[in-house]
């Protein structure tokens, strides 16, 4: 399975949304999001011709949405969390977060086999044990330019995107 992981997007609905559009003509049908999101209404807008599910955390910029967490659920293929997201794909064992922080001790623990978090902006990965460790870079554009991560579980291959070269 073929999934989308992307972070930061700060309500940045027309980056997300070129993501969204080209996500679908790839048949790609999951988004997993790493924190800072935006607001519920600018997340509503951009997954809106979504053809898949979203999963993601809130990061320290959704301070103020922690409060009203189900407003992100408004739409029936959204499912947000407040700090870690678990989720097995195709037998991997996968954690969401935003915190570098966070990923880190996660990947201590031994219980995953990848860890994806944000915060940074900036495209990571780095593979400790039998673990990685990626952050999929920002799609809002700030401080670096919009990326992703596309992650084909069934491989186990994990692909950088640049927005601009879609």
């Amino acid at each position: 399975m073929r999934i989308a992981i992307i972070s930061d997007t700060h309500g940045n609905v027309k980056n997300f949304k070129r993501i969204v559009d080209w996500l679908n003509k790839e048949g790609i049908s999951m988004i997993l999001h790493c924190g800072d999101i935006g607001d519920p209404d600018s997340l509503k807008e951009s997954l809106i011709d979504f053809n898949g599910n979203f999963l993601g955390v809130l990061g320290n910029m959704d301070v103020d949405y922690a409060i009203d967490i189900e407003r992100y659920q408004d739409y029936p293929k959204i499912k947000v969390s407040e700090s870690v997201f678990d989720i097995e794909i195709d037998g991997k064992k996968i954690a969401v977060v935003h915190f570098p922080e966070i990923a880190e001790k996660l990947v201590e623990s031994g219980n995953y086999d990848i860890v994806f978090y944000g915060h940074t902006h900036k495209p990571f990965k780095h593979k400790m044990d039998n673990c990685y460790l990626i952050n999929p870079g920002n799609v809002a554009g700030i401080y670096y330019k919009p990326t992703f991560t596309v992650y084909d579980s069934k491989n186990d291959k994990l692909e950088l995107k640049i927005l601009e070269k879609l």
